[in-house]
């Protein structure tokens, strides 16, 4: 019983980080309440400041995505316990990003600045709305399993976790990856794009790109009736082609 609750506190301290990352990473993107964000005054030889940015996203892209996936978690759930494998996943996806944004280069240049006030205001709009749509796509789902805590309260309780089962509420009728369209938002809508910035854009585009290519894998072995749902609905713009990958959000 004892380390039952110790499982339980450790996977609400993970949490707790992860949604404190989250608070943290909002400032970081839209340049405010954080010291050093994405867009701040450049201070290292723009080559230097490149080669460290592009080596902190593709840390934060290996670790992510690798330890996403079903073949590394085999593996993984035999040091750590099955119930703490998704809180040990964001601690490590937190402790990241953290890492980034504490090492993160500014660039310096400029690759457009809205000077217009209903531009401005605009671009925060999509700003709060990728934001409000990444964190209604985790509740549509399964926020609480999608962040560990629904696995280390049924191994509280002594109950066996079982994965979730498909559904496709909400936004998950019009495009298969709401979560991602989220982020796509998050990312791009910035009323001043820096050469940083635009690095951090691309760079995260792509690995969505990519990273929905494995997931697909993942996500047919556990759900074979995604197959028809892939044929139906669109990947990331509605009413777009329903071709390519699966959905990350059941996965990860």
């Amino acid at each position: 019983m004892f380390n039952r609750i110790l499982s339980f506190i450790y996977g609400v301290i993970c949490y707790t980080i992860s949604m404190a990352t989250f608070v943290i990473a909002m400032g970081f993107l839209a340049n405010v309440g954080i010291a050093k964000s994405l867009d701040s005054t450049a201070y290292s030889p723009f080559l230097h400041a490149l080669a460290v940015d592009l080596g902190l996203l593709l840390l934060f892209s290996v670790q992510h995505s690798v330890m996403a996936r079903r073949g590394f978690k085999r593996v993984w759930t035999r040091i750590v316990p099955p119930a703490l494998e998704r809180s040990t996943y964001l601690l490590f996806s937190s402790t990241a990003l953290l890492f980034l944004f504490w090492k993160w280069e500014p660039m310096g240049g400029m690759i457009w600045n809205i000077e217009s006030s209903v531009g401005r205001y605009g671009m925060y709009g999509f700003y709060v709305v990728g934001w409000l749509i990444v964190l209604a796509a985790t509740f549509l789902i399964n926020h609480f399993d999608l962040f560990g805590l629904r696995q280390v309260w049924l191994h509280l309780r002594e109950k066996k976790y079982t994965e979730l089962v498909f559904r496709t509420p909400g936004f998950y009728r019009l495009v298969r990856h709401p979560l991602y369209v989220g982020w796509l938002l998050v990312f791009w809508s910035a009323p001043r794009m820096t050469a940083a910035h635009l690095l951090f854009a691309l760079v995260t585009t792509i690995y969505i790109l990519v990273a929905i290519k494995f997931e697909e894998r993942d996500l047919m072995e556990v759900h074979p009736e995604y197959s028809a749902y892939r044929e139906r609905v669109p990947m990331l713009i509605p009413g777009g082609s329903s071709r390519s990958s699966g959905n990350p959000e059941l996965q990860r």
